[in-house]
């Protein structure tokens, strides 16, 4: 399950893991704030004592997207100039 919200200077998206009981350990909630220059992805920590933050730009976004895609190697995304 997921949500989506749009803010005013962020797009939220949450995924809130689901599972049939007793199936797997649940994980905590994952939050993705998208902002114009970079995309923050947020989790509690295991000891819920604190939220583990990783921000990305939208170039390291952009290279997640494609090697999603692509098969085991070494890649350089070459900028359009």
């Amino acid at each position: 399950m997921f949500t989506i919200e749009h803010d005013f200077d962020a797009t939220v998206i949450t995924l809130i893991d689901e599972a049939d009981p007793g199936t797997r350990p649940l994980t905590e909630d994952v939050v993705i704030l998208g902002f114009d220059d970079r995309v923050i992805l947020e989790q509690m920590s295991d000891d819920g004592e604190e939220v583990v933050r990783i921000t990305l730009s939208m170039h390291q976004l952009t290279e997640l997207r494609l090697a999603l895609n692509l098969p085991e190697g070494n890649y350089r995304i070459d900028k359009k100039v």
